[in-house]
């Protein structure tokens, strides 16, 4: 069962989207988050609203070529945000410290989860964005144990 669901109308709700996220986020206690979505979901623009609702003072950007930003949230701790979308292996993931990030503690956001499927905890949050419009999406965040 999805520990939240919510249909975000327009790109323009996304704000309002991703404090409800961050929120779940709080609650839920994990560190892994996976957002899941095909591409131009908007799943960096909801990564950077979250990043927002967190505090980030930091430009947030997809870290497509670096593979991996680092921002600090409104408590001076870091948030990593993964982009694994190029990523041509678990292998060369692993060989960047994919694994000692996730077992850090801190905030992982991770873009393209299924490219590393083995490296990441069995403890984390799943979130999905579905399109359903030119501007609509869908949004569930699921518990993974």
């Amino acid at each position: 069962m999805p520990l939240l669901s919510l249909e975000i109308p327009t790109l323009a709700a996304l704000p309002t989207a991703a404090q409800q996220v961050a929120t779940a986020l709080a609650e839920a206690g994990h560190t892994v988050v996976a957002f899941e979505g095909e591409m131009g979901a908007g799943k960096t623009t909801l990564i950077r609203a979250l990043c927002a609702a967190l505090g980030v003072g930091d430009e947030v950007s997809s870290p497509t070529f670096a593979l991996v930003n680092e921002y600090r949230d409104g408590q001076d701790k870091p948030v990593y945000h993964f982009d694994f979308y190029r990523i041509d292996s678990e292998e060369e993931a692993a060989r960047l410290g994919a694994a000692e990030y996730f077992d850090s503690g801190y905030l992982c956001l991770v873009e393209w989860p299924t490219r590393v499927a083995g490296l990441l905890p069995p403890a984390r949050l799943v979130v999905e964005l579905t399109v359903t419009g030119p501007e609509s999406r869908y949004l569930t965040i699921t518990s993974e144990q």
